[in-house]
């Protein structure tokens, strides 16, 4: 933090150098070469007519001379009498350059301190929500991971660590080092977050210990977004409707209501709402989630990029295949995870996959199969990622076709 106001003050010095040191040079000399110069054409011009007046023979050589001499003595005497009679003014470009000198600094200062992160040079902020720093190569793996054995108690390693092994979807490790990083630093409410996360993800279910893990990260931060979206979804695999519906209300109230999270989470808080009703003895509407079939759906295909495409991705880039309800909410019925390098890909989607029991391919008649790469590894579509999508198709459809084909707008 020192190094940093360090480096401000000396950037501020050399502007403040930069703006001041030609606008007081300036004001200093500018009236007195310009009078010199004036005098110095006078004195030019008479000397020329003099020369014209010798040639024209107007005047004798001799008082060509005199009149030379005289006119020499003169500007002499003009310069001197301009040097002594010359006192010190206070020139307003001065006044501006001292104004600017004084108010630079402040103003930079009091802008930092408005618009500027004061807390990125807190020990927390390097673990923040960020992505920068992740491992794309097993090569560039393998050296993280020898630098977090060097480096045990960094916790900017272990995140670094913790997210890229999410990122080559080894679930396991990364839940291991979100261990370790909640015991160094335990007051930080999105590595429990990613704790939680990561195994559910190895577990296969958010129940249990990644739900204790959640209620520890909104008891940190009661707004942290990824904790509440994931204890909707927790509470939607328990049962619990109620809860689900109070978490994802409270998402959807720090998230645009224009942007596509905001569409997915109101189908979520619509489908929580039909199940609650269903429970209580209510009726759901015949266009949504109908009882789950005692028999379990499963559907199968394929997924390709197109030619366009192939020169826009990164082989680690994060491939997600999922189908969702043709009709009624766009949550997920059943997801996997993989990476472009992965491609052509043969994928099987079925009721194992489901986010909760009660949103899964069985429920459903017609869905909608999507295949996106996202950029970030994020779940939810972004501007940027690349996605293909099918036609609405029986939720136990064999060899279906997708081709990664357009961007995500």
């Amino acid at each position: 933090m020192t190094t940093f106001w360090i480096i401000c003050a000396l950037l501020l010095v050399v502007a403040v150098l930069f703006v001041g040191v030609p606008l007081w040079r300036g004001t200093s000399r500018n009236n007195a070469v310009a009078r010199d110069a004036a005098n110095l054409e006078i004195y030019r011009d008479q000397i020329a007519e003099m020369d014209t007046d010798l040639r024209n023979g107007l005047l004798t050589p001799e008082l060509h001379e005199q009149g030379t001499r005289e006119l020499q003595a003169r500007l002499l005497d003009e310069v001197h009498s301009a040097e002594q009679q010359q006192t010190p003014v206070r020139h307003p470009i001065r006044v501006l350059t001292i104004v600017i000198a004084l108010i630079m600094p402040l103003a930079s200062v009091v802008l930092y301190m408005q618009i500027g992160n004061r807390d990125a040079f807190e020990p927390q902020a390097a673990v923040g929500t960020g992505f920068g720093g992740l491992a794309h190569t097993e090569a560039a793996l393998a050296e993280l991971e020898q630098n977090a054995a060097q480096n045990p108690e960094d916790p900017d390693v272990l995140v670094m660590l913790a997210r890229s092994y999410v990122e080559f979807g080894r679930y396991a490790d990364g839940a291991r080092v979100y261990g370790e990083l909640t015991k160094l630093v335990p007051d930080i409410a999105i590595l429990w977050a990613d704790y939680a996360d990561a195994l559910g993800m190895t577990n296969g279910t958010l129940r249990g210990e990644p739900t204790q893990m959640l209620e520890r990260a909104l008891q940190l931060d009661p707004d942290n977004l990824k904790s509440l979206a994931l204890s909707g979804t927790a509470a939607m695999e328990r049962g619990d409707y109620a809860s689900a519906i109070r978490y994802w209300e409270k998402l959807l109230s720090h998230i645009p209501a224009e942007s596509e999270d905001a569409q997915m989470i109101g189908d979520g808080i619509q489908q929580a709402r039909q199940m609650l009703a269903q429970s209580r003895g209510g009726k759901i509407k015949e266009t949504q989630a109908k009882p789950q079939a005692s028999a379990k759906a499963s559907l199968s295909g394929t997924v390709t990029l197109s030619d366009a495409l192939k020169g826009q991705v990164d082989p680690n880039d994060t491939l997600f295949v999922l189908a969702r309800a043709a009709q009624g909410p766009k949550m997920p019925l059943a997801v996997i995870r993989k990476q472009v390098k992965d491609l052509p890909l043969s994928f099987t989607l079925d009721d194992s996959m489901a986010m909760s029991p009660e949103m899964s391919l069985s429920g459903f008649d017609q869905v909608v199969v999507v295949a996106r790469v996202s950029k970030s590894g994020n779940a939810i579509p972004q501007a940027g990622d690349m996605e293909g999508l099918s036609k609405p198709i029986a939720s136990s459809s064999k060899d279906v076709r997708i081709v990664i084909d357009h961007p995500v707008r």
